[in-house]
């Protein structure tokens, strides 16, 4: 396996600028956006073996709650899955069980999307 050797910005920064504040490249996680007010969309996507996977975009707020809401999402559908890049994964077609959990949660303005 091949490293990577990307700059992540982690690193040790020195300025003699007095006023020298770091600009981190990622989005402040402040902006809370209201359930009912996120527009949700669930694909359904082939994937190589033409195994299927449901795939939850739209979703803005913080990686923990992605996170926390595809654990429960897995758990629900009893299957495997991630979530990644505002996204979340789950293997097989699961969009109908995935639509009446958001819409249960608040998530009013969610819809399947696709063919």
């Amino acid at each position: 396996m091949a490293k990577s050797n990307k700059n992540t910005g982690g690193g040790f920064v020195f300025s003699t600028d007095p006023n020298f504040r770091f600009q981190s490249d990622e989005p402040e996680e402040d902006n809370v956006i209201a359930p009912e007010k996120q527009a949700l969309r669930i694909w359904l996507q082939r994937i190589k073996g033409n195994k299927e996977a449901t795939i939850i975009k739209g979703y803005i707020g913080s990686d923990s709650d992605l996170e926390d809401m595809a654990k429960t999402l897995k758990n629900k559908c009893a299957t495997g899955g991630n979530a990644k890049d505002g996204e979340i994964i789950l293997q097989g077609d699961h969009r109908d069980k995935v639509l009446k959990y958001l819409l249960d949660k608040g998530f009013s303005n969610t819809k399947k999307a696709g063919g």
